[in-house]
């Protein structure tokens, strides 16, 4: 039950009912429309702008058009007073029952509640971490990693069939250059000193278990081969090891991608019809969207090594990209962007509607390019989302973090996870918009006080729990049972806390569809904060007023009523620490 899309439509029914038309006959358009939450809940339930976004194309004053509306809106048996705000907005107040539903529907609905069930649900693709197999996830990788999730998560509520992909890079030259580090590190595990690790290779211990694994399968047979023979062996051996590892890093953190997409698989010519690169330059060459140019200089310094030779290019110009893109060097190898070329058109081959990147800020420049691919090669039939998330500090007490840094020279994001648990990390990557930076403070994100936000809201559904077990305990008779709470009289809720709980939680579905189509998951977040928020404020005035306790033994009729409250308080918790991959504890310590 989406409170405000009833109450939208029935203002767009009562405006129907006024038969308005412009000075040309025409109805207005009322997409416009909305219902809303008044900033002050003093003004009333629900606010309209109805008025005012159709006074000027029916040439009428806004207030003129608000008292017409309010005697039409007056008329509904749901609402109990309207008053006009300042030019024209219209202010509306409901009767207890509106809310008695919308309570009955968390009851009846569960957990499902807010979620949609789009139909057909439109397929969508979100990529990311998708960082370069070659050692551990580090800390730069972790808010990518949580933000795609979350947002795979929160699409998927929202009525979206949602895959969670991961690109390996693996074609480039950072591969081979793991198994040039990982053969010293077989060296070093055979006995011999290696020394120290020389420039351009990966230092870090990560590749000792590595070199042991060579050792134990081929003892000294490497030794012996040319380069030629051993490199493939090696690079097989070590990109294994390394996806093992990271699957391992990113299940701690509680992220698990449905398909590990291999870059090599692109450039693979061992099909009669050539490679999936060579399927794509194909394609856009019918299209007339490559042709043989030069580019000029990038801007600002210009590389030494930069020379104007002509190569294979992508207009990329033609669908808002700020220049064209080579696809081809002039040598006649492949650029990485045709790659990503040949990768798009795979996804919109597989009939993904929209796909999704998460990239870090580090790649703010391709968001056009990749937009131009997706416009180019779908004709416009798929959208391409591109969001960037920036960088993480790590604090202690207020000073930068310096830790064990294993990899030989970043902070991991295992080392973090380690300290302070999944549910601290995951929430507080979300506490803040993605594209803006984050200090995450180790000591805060796991004090418990409520200035810890992931704490507030898991202490909120503890403690949902905690009055649903002492209920048990006090009222032994009094059956509690999510049936039994369906079936309780919520007319006993009449306190304007409890009143203000019940229009959290009936923003709920509202702000599941507002984040999904802004494709921004920290809304989630900020939504369970308030709605956490608003609970521990209604404890405490029953602290100071035991009238409003949940629990009164000596009126086991209003406590039902209460638990019922209680109970969907816990469950739209729950719901929203799910989407966000945080856990919902029913006890904390």
């Amino acid at each position: 039950m989406n409170i405000f899309a009833d109450f939208t439509q029935r203002v767009k029914n009562a405006l129907q009912e006024l038969e308005l038309h412009d000075e040309n006959g025409v109805s207005p358009d009322l997409t416009r429309v909305v219902v809303e939450a008044p900033r002050d809940p003093d003004h009333g339930d629900f606010a309209t702008n109805a008025a005012m976004v159709l006074a000027k194309p029916l040439k009428m004053k806004p207030r003129d058009l608000a008292e017409k509306l309010v005697q039409k809106l007056n008329q509904d048996p749901d609402i109990t007073e309207t008053t006009i705000a300042g030019p024209g907005f219209i202010n509306l107040r409901v009767a207890p029952a509106v809310w008695q539903r919308v309570l009955g529907s968390v009851l009846g609905l569960g957990e499902s509640f807010g979620a949609t069930a789009l139909q057909p649900s439109p397929k969508v693709n979100v990529e990311y971490v998708s960082a370069n197999p070659t050692g551990p996830m580090h800390v730069g990788h972790i808010r990518g990693a949580v933000v795609g999730d979350a947002l795979a998560n929160l699409l998927a509520f929202a009525g979206n069939d949602v895959v969670k992909e991961y690109y390996i890079n693996d074609a480039g030259s950072q591969i081979e250059t793991l198994a040039r580090s990982a053969y010293l590190r077989y060296r070093e595990a055979l006995g011999e000193d290696i020394g120290e690790i020389p420039s351009g290779l990966y230092p870090g211990d990560y590749l000792k278990p590595v070199g042991s694994l060579l050792k134990d399968q081929f003892g000294e047979k490497l030794l012996g081969m040319p380069d030629a023979e051993w490199l493939p062996i090696v690079k097989e051996a070590a990109m294994a090891a390394m996806l093992d590892l990271i699957r391992a890093d990113l299940a701690a953190l509680g992220v698990e991608h449905e398909i590990f997409f291999s870059e090599k698989t692109l450039h693979d010519r061992s099909g009669a019809n050539g490679s999936k690169i060579d399927h794509m330059l194909d394609g856009l060459r019918e299209k007339g969207l490559i042709y043989q140019g030069t580019l000029p200089p990038p801007k600002g310094q210009v590389p030494e090594d930069w020379e104007d030779r002509e190569q294979t290019l992508f207009r990329a110009s033609d669908f808002g990209d700020d220049t064209d893109r080579a696809l081809k060097k002039s040598d006649g190898s492949y650029t990485y962007f045709a790659a990503d070329v040949a990768y798009f058109q795979d996804k919109f081959e597989r009939g993904f509607k929209e796909t999704i990147y998460i990239l870090g800020a580090d790649h703010s420049g391709y968001a056009k390019r990749l937009q131009a691919v997706g416009k180019a090669v779908s004709g416009g039939e798929t959208d391409v989302i591109v969001r960037f998330c920036q960088l993480v500090k790590l604090m202690r007490d207020g000073e930068p973090v310096k830790m064990s840094k294993r990899s030989g020279d970043f902070v991991t994001l295992r080392e973090v996870v380690d300290e302070v648990g999944s549910d601290p990390v995951r929430f507080m990557m979300l506490f803040r918009k993605n594209d803006a930076p984050l200090d995450f403070d180790f000591n805060k994100v796991t004090e418990q006080s409520k200035d810890n936000p992931v704490f507030y809201v898991q202490y909120g559904h503890a403690r949902c729990c905690s009055v649903l077990r002492q209920a048990s305990e006090e009222l032994p008779d009094l059956e509690t049972a999510d049936s039994d709470l369906a079936d309780a009289d919520l007319t006993l809720l009449g306190d304007s806390g409890e009143l203000e709980l019940i229009a959290k939680m009936a923003e709920w579905p509202k702000v599941v569809n507002a984040a999904a189509e802004t494709h921004e998951p920290h809304r989630i977040a900020f939504y369970l904060h308030d709605l956490a928020s608003s609970l521990h404020g209604h404890w405490n005035r029953g602290k100071e007023m035991p009238h409003l306790r949940f629990i009164d033994a000596g009126n086991p009729k209003l406590t039902l009523a209460r638990l019922a409250l209680v109970r969907a308080i816990s469950l739209v918790l729950s719901s929203g620490l799910s989407i966000l991959g945080v856990n919902a504890p029913e006890e904390m310590r």
